[in-house]
């Protein structure tokens, strides 16, 4: 039988801070940064021992487009070109300047993948811990957020879980960047879970190496022709060996195809296969079912690579992601909303924070072979407004990442790595600006806060 009961202990208020961000995937890294290149008094925490979050831990890769549709103008620029540009310098990615579309490190799709960016996990790691020292950001990693205390529509202050305890932090301005909107909705701010309680698909991500490069080009150069799309399903790379392997009794999985992107190093790719349904990444028995099916299905991918693919006899597994990748929880009701409208027309209002061109990509949507992806007119881009970051009901709070205030379709664009950061660039100024103001998230203002991103690099033309 179930049981309440009611727990209360003393909490040591340990931390006091002008911008306190709660994650520190690709949106917390980058909000961290920015509000303390700003002046703000800054603490990022952060559950794993490293900074990167899908990047890092999930080892989802490569970084994809940060161009117009057409490939003409690098859109997301700031901390993510930045990052970008220092990864290079260590040998740790391939600008995205270099990278064309069909080509082995786009999956050989051209449709939205011009210019992605391979790069490498460890190398970011260690370059967002040197980023993170020269702003002077007070980072506490091993520490997971717990829950919020209020007073009326303001976080008062959150606690936290330290590896040694409980601890309780007081910031003017809080950055939920957790990916799931936990602040928020810890806080009470009303949020849509998927699309009305739909989610896209998990994927448990791997890479392999020792692969000979040059003959997986081969097959797919000799197979090209039969790549076609048949009722929202995508026949693509080496789809012709899963039939194969599928009438072997090899292949049990609900996929026809491979996605498989070559990484910095010629014989090391990134395999992004597996697809579990149904998963609320907000449970966490949802999520252990779907880190041990993924492990699972990971397993059995490896295993057909290896028996049916040219130049993968050989290959090698490295890892498989230390987390599953989630693609969609809770979206936020903030005081404006993103639609899928708004990307497809291309609109890039006056209070634009972020302008991309990323792909509206929803997995999964006409069942668990299927996707649907609409791509942005040639050249074009849209805009992110602000107010899709500032929640309604708190007024000391910010979301950034993929939980932002949009719909389900609209945040299947913006849900990959490149515009999460610029969202978590622009929530990171903007509560600094606050912290510096005494004002809030709401009465941001903007022409100071589009001015100071352009300072850091933002393209906002």
């Amino acid at each position: 039988m179930l049981k309440n009961f009611d727990y209360s202990r003393r909490v040591k208020v340990e931390y006091e801070t002008d911008v306190l961000v709660a994650g520190g995937g690709p949106a917390g890294l980058c909000a961290a940064i920015a509000a303390a290149r700003c002046g703000a008094k800054t603490m990022l925490i952060e559950k794993n021992g490293f900074c990167g979050g899908m990047a890092t831990a999930g080892l989802v890769a490569p970084f994809m487009t940060c161009y117009d549709s057409g490939g003409e103008l690098m859109l997301i620029r700031g901390l993510f070109e930045e990052i970008v540009d220092r990864l290079v310098e260590r040998g740790g990615a391939i600008h995205p300047s270099l990278v064309e579309t069909s080509s082995a490190f786009t999956s050989y799709i051209t449709d939205g993948h011009i210019h992605v960016t391979p790069f490498k996990a460890e190398t970011l790691k260690l370059v967002a811990d040197e980023l993170l020292a020269e702003a002077g950001v007070k980072v506490l990693y091993h520490t997971s957020f717990l829950d919020v205390e209020t007073e009326g529509d303001i976080i008062t202050r959150a606690i936290i879980h330290k590896k040694d305890g409980l601890s309780a932090v007081e910031a003017k301005i809080y950055v939920d960047c957790t990916g799931d909107a936990d602040m928020a909705a810890a806080a009470g701010v009303p949020y849509e879970l998927g699309n009305n309680g739909k989610m896209q698909p998990a994927t448990m991500f791997f890479r392999i190496a020792n692969v000979d490069s040059s003959k997986i080009d081969e097959d797919i150069e000799k197979n090209r022709d039969k790549f076609r799309r048949v009722n929202g399903v995508n026949y693509r790379s080496l789809h012709w060996w899963v039939s194969k392997a599928r009438e072997a009794g090899d292949w049990t999985l609900d996929r026809v195809s491979i996605g498989l992107f070559r990484g910095v190093d010629e014989d090391e790719w990134s395999i992004n296969t597996s697809r579990i349904m149904d998963i609320d990444g907000t449970d966490s028995e949802s999520l252990t079912r779907a880190e041990t099916i993924g492990r699972r299905q990971v397993d059995e991918i490896f295993r057909f690579l290896k028996k049916y693919v040219p130049g993968c006899e050989n290959a090698r597994l490295v890892a498989s992601g230390s987390t599953i990748g989630i693609r969609e929880t809770r979206h936020i009701e903030g005081i404006r909303k993103l639609t899928v409208e708004d990307i497809l027309d291309c609109r890039v209002p006056d209070d634009s924070i972020l302008l991309a061109a990323n792909s509206v990509d929803v997995h999964g949507k006409f069942g668990p072979l299927s996707n649907e992806y609409i791509t942005i007119p040639p050249g074009k881009y849209y805009g992110v407004p602000y107010g899709c970051l500032v929640p309604v009901g708190i007024k000391n709070l910010l979301v950034a990442g993929r939980s932002i205030s949009a719909d389900s379709d609209a945040a299947g664009a913006i849900r990959v790595m490149p515009p999460c950061m610029g969202l978590g660039q622009a929530a990171g100024v903007a509560a600094a600006l606050c912290a510096e103001s005494r004002t809030e998230p709401a009465v941001c203002d903007m022409q100071k806060l589009r001015q100071r991103l352009i300072e850091q690099k933002v393209y906002l033309q």
